[in-house]
């Protein structure tokens, strides 16, 4: 007798993991592909197709309403669960109703907003939001960043598996490395208290864990940002200290903006875009702005030249060269 097949969402996360996608990844696949079936009345995605995709991806942009990157998302799952999980290539999907995008600019703070909402936090969250101001890199990468990718000799960061699983190197802000320093001994004597306790190890990233297996408990691999607390992790059922959630950036850095009596609606994310705006400002050419946000093409850094605080597309007027 044969064993009985996993359920398919089940599938779904057995791929997702052999793929090395992320937790966050697997929960929010898993989430579409469950609403899809809802959606069709339950109906196995083998007994559907192209069709059923597209009336549901339609479904959202109309009837949902869903931003563009939202519905991106959703197709992104589906094309997934069919090509990974049941094995069949779907088409092109060219009768969708796709969401509109809007063409929005990035909230950008000036400088002395900036220095407004940082003069008003301090402790390991204020550190996190200097951290992305003067590095530029998004939240997730701060809060994953390795003991050992912080040189301090060198003074840079290395980024690992930023947007795109790729590699990049930042700077660690001269101002910041004393703070840097004192940070990580408080952060060694919790990982001491914890290998104490019979605990201290770490995720580690796809099969690093079979290759090098004391490696999870050694200073190196840690987070720069460990959490408050030790959790289980979903996948494994391991006792872990996880890195900090990044909710509770954000909830700083609202309370922080609006302390400072900021209007704008900044977000920790907004500090990446106020990095490269005040850089271009300050004459650094647009490539190297480009390396150090990680992004694959120029033209996605473009955005911040129309952001410029110098009027429209940072041209002078021609009264003002009378």
């Amino acid at each position: 007798m044969l064993p009985a097949q996993p359920r398919l969402l089940d599938q779904v996360r057995d791929r997702i993991r052999l793929k090395h996608y992320s937790i966050r990844t697997e929960d929010i696949y898993v989430e579409w592909t469950r609403r899809f079936i809802l959606f069709h009345g339950k109906r196995h995605p083998r007994e559907m197709g192209p069709g059923e995709v597209e009336s549901f991806l339609t479904h959202l942009a109309v009837q949902g309403r869903v931003s563009a990157s939202t519905q991106n998302q959703a197709k992104s799952a589906l094309l997934f669960l069919y090509k990974e999980v049941i094995g069949e290539e779907l088409p092109w999907l060219d009768n969708i109703e796709t969401a509109k995008r809007p063409a929005r600019l990035p909230v950008v703070l000036t400088v002395e907003e900036v220095t407004a909402i940082l003069a008003g936090v301090d402790g390991t969250g204020g550190l996190i939001l200097k951290l992305l101001y003067g590095t530029g890199m998004r939240i997730l990468e701060c809060l994953r960043l390795r003991v050992k990718d912080i040189n301090f000799t060198k003074r840079e960061i290395i980024v690992r598996e930023g947007k795109g699983f790729k590699d990049r190197v930042t700077m660690l802000p001269a101002s910041l490395t004393e703070s840097m320093q004192a940070h990580l001994n408080r952060v060694e004597r919790l990982h001491v208290a914890d290998l104490a306790e019979g605990y201290g190890e770490v995720y580690l990233p796809y099969a690093l864990e079979r290759k090098y297996p004391k490696a999870a408990r050694e200073w190196g691999w840690q987070y720069v940002f460990p959490s408050v607390k030790r959790s289980v992790d979903p996948r494994t059922g391991a006792v872990r200290r996880h890195h900090a959630h990044e909710q509770n950036v954000q909830r700083i850095m609202r309370r922080a903006v609006r302390a400072a009596g900021i209007a704008k609606p900044a977000t920790p994310h907004t500090l990446r875009h106020s990095f490269a705006t005040h850089l271009l400002e300050a004459g650094y050419d647009i490539r190297t702005v480009q390396e150090l946000l990680g992004h694959a093409d120029v033209s996605t850094t473009m955005i911040y030249t129309h952001v410029l605080n110098r009027g429209g597309r940072a041209v002078r007027s021609p009264l003002d060269v009378r």
